[in-house]
């Protein structure tokens, strides 16, 4: 049976997180631990992690839409749920790195830094772009409204993945700048 009332149940929660979430990510990117007095260590080893988090992220997206299309629908739920698990360990293993250390700035030059900036722009837009779109997906999902998440995850898939190989291609373009 269809729970439509568990989507507009959760449509506020959902508005609030895409809300919150960005904002919050925003503040703390400006927040260094050190300036507030806490003497912690940089946590310089984090970039790759995460850099291959978005990686493994982008290979579990494909993964699920290969099993929802083979019919595996269960498998799907969980690989659906797994890419989300994987985004929300990125979110904060990159909060944790950027409030203990410094910014690398991008040294690449001529045409290649358009090339970077324009990822990166376009990367940064599209993950907070996704974090709706990721949430009624599957909430429409766990609703039954099958019908209504294809709609949308013909939308969020595509822009998922796009976020997750940037991700990884943004980390490989600036990975030669970091200091150790």
């Amino acid at each position: 049976m269809e729970d439509h009332s568990l989507e507009k149940k959760y449509n506020k929660y959902i508005v609030a997180v895409s809300i919150i979430v960005p904002v919050l990510v925003g503040i703390l990117f400006g927040v260094k631990l050190k300036d507030l007095g806490f003497h912690v260590e940089p946590l310089s080893f984090l970039p790759p992690i995460y850099a291959t988090t978005n990686g493994i992220t982008a290979i579990v997206l494909v993964w699920a839409v290969i099993a929802i299309k083979n019919g595996k629908r269960k498998l799907h739920e969980r690989l659906m749920t797994f890419a989300i698990a994987l985004s929300v360990a990125f979110l904060v293993m990159y909060i944790a790195y950027h409030m203990t250390s410094d910014s690398t700035k991008f040294g690449g030059e001529g045409a290649i830094r358009y090339v970077y900036f324009i990822i990166l722009i376009t990367h940064i837009l599209l993950s907070i772009a996704i974090i709706p779109l990721v949430l009624i997906s599957y909430v429409r999902a766990l609703s039954e409204r099958f019908d209504r998440h294809k709609k949308i995850a013909k939308i969020t898939f595509p822009l998922w993945l796009y976020v997750a190989v940037t991700g990884v291609i943004v980390y490989l373009m600036i990975s030669p700048y970091y200091v150790y």
